[in-house]
C-alpha cells in the first residue's frame, strides 16, 4: 500500500493560510493518505434520470436513492459524490460518509444534435461551506462538470474557475468532470482531445480532473491515456467508470489506468450501484483494494467474489 505524508502535499497558493490545515486534512482523508482518489459517483439521478436505476441493468435496490448511501456507508472509498439535495435528505443517517457535493448537473433529454450541452451552477461555494458547518457532515470538496467544445464552454469555464478558487478559500478540494462534447466535437474519446481536457483542468487549478478513458483504433487505451496524465501536470487524473462491464474486465481496466497510464484513481458509479447491496459493497471494496491498497486484479476479484 502506498502512502503519503502531510508534508508531501503541495498546497495550491490560492489556499489562504487559515485554510491550509483544513485543505491538508481533506486531502489526506479524500485520498485515504495515499494521494489516490477512489470516488463513488452518485450524481447520475439527474444526469441519466432513472435510466441507470431501473430496468434490466439495475438491481431492484437501485431505484431507491438510499441505496447509494447504504453502499457509501458500508463500502470502502475515498469520497461519495452526489447532489446537495440528496445529502441533505439522507446525510443525517450517514454521518460517517465523506461527501463531495456536485454543484452542477443536467439531464440527457436534450440531445447534442439539438443543442450543445450547458450544465449551469446550482449553488455557490459559501452556501456549500454554510451547509458543511451547519450539518456537521464531512463535506470534503465540490465537483463541477464542463463540456469542453460546447458553444457554452466559456460560461462553464468561468464558473469552474471561480468555483475552484472559492472552494480553496474554505480548504475544500475540487474535482472537475471535463468531457469534450458538442457539435464541434467529432470524437469524444480522442486521446489527444482528452489530454487537452486534462490540461484545461490544470489551468483551472483543479485538484483532480475526471475524464473518459480514450479510445483509438489499433492502440492500447492504457498507453494512449499517458498523454492525458502528463498533460495534467500536478492536477491528478481519474477516469470515469462508464457503463456496467464484466467485473474482471472492469477491474483489469482500473488496474491498467493506475499502473500503466499513471492515473491517480478512478470515479465509478454504475459498475457499483447497479448491483444489489451486498454485491455493490464487494465491488466497492475490490475497487478500493486496487486503488488504495495496490492489490492485484486477482486479489481484487477475490474480494468481489467474497472469497
Amino acid at each position: 500500500m502506498i502512502s503519503i505524508k502531510r508534508s508531501d502535499i503541495k498546497v495550491p497558493l490560492d489556499v489562504p493560510e487559515e485554510a491550509r490545515e483544513t485543505y491538508v486534512e481533506n486531502y489526506m482523508e479524500i485520498t485515504n493518505s495515499t494521494g489516490r482518489l477512489m470516488l463513488f459517483a452518485g450524481d447520475q439521478k439527474v444526469e441519466h434520470l432513472n435510466d441507470d436505476f431501473y430496468g434490466e441493468e439495475a438491481a431492484a435496490d437501485d431505484n431507491d436513492p438510499e441505496h447509494l448511501f447504504r453502499i457509501a456507508h458500508q463500502g470502502k472509498m475515498g469520497v461519495f459524490a452526489t447532489q446537495l439535495g440528496l445529502i441533505a435528505r439522507y446525510g443525517m443517517d450517514y454521518t460517517d460518509v465523506p461527501y463531495l457535493v456536485k454543484i452542477n448537473s443536467k439531464s440527457h433529454l436534450v440531445p447534442t444534435e439539438q443543442m450543445d450541452p450547458f450544465s449551469n451552477q446550482w449553488y455557490d461555494i459559501p452556501q456549500i461551506a454554510e451547509f458543511r458547518d451547519n450539518s456537521k457532515l464531512k463535506i470534503l470538496g465540490v465537483g463541477y462538470t464542463i463540456y469542453l467544445g460546447s458553444e457554452y464552454e466559456a460560461d462553464m469555464l468561468a464558473q469552474a474557475a471561480q468555483i475552484v478558487y472559492d472552494a480553496h478559500q474554505y480548504g475544500m478540494l475540487t474535482v472537475l468532470w471535463i468531457y469534450p462534447r458538442g457539435a464541434a466535437v467529432a470524437d469524444e474519446k480522442d486521446p489527444h482531445l482528452i489530454a487537452g481536457a486534462t490540461g484545461v483542468g490544470a489551468c483551472l487549478n483543479a485538484d483532480f480532473v475526471k475524464v473518459n478513458y480514450p479510445k483509438k483504433e489499433g492502440h492500447s487505451s492504457a498507453e494512449i491515456f499517458k498523454e492525458a496524465v502528463f498533460a495534467a501536470g500536478r492536477t491528478k487524473v481519474v477516469c470515469a467508470g462508464g457503463s456496467s462491464d464484466d467485473p474482471e474486465a472492469f477491474l483489469k481496466k482500473l488496474h491498467d489506468q493506475i499502473h500503466v497510464s499513471g492515473a491517480m484513481g478512478n470515479a465509478t458509479g454504475r459498475n457499483i450501484h447497479q448491483k444489489p447491496l451486498d454485491e455493490a459493497v464487494r465491488m466497492c471494496n475490490a475497487i478500493y483494494a486496487i486503488t488504495i491498497e495496490d492489490a492485484t486484479v486477482e486479489e481484487a476479484l477475490m474480494i468481489y467474489m467474497g472469497k
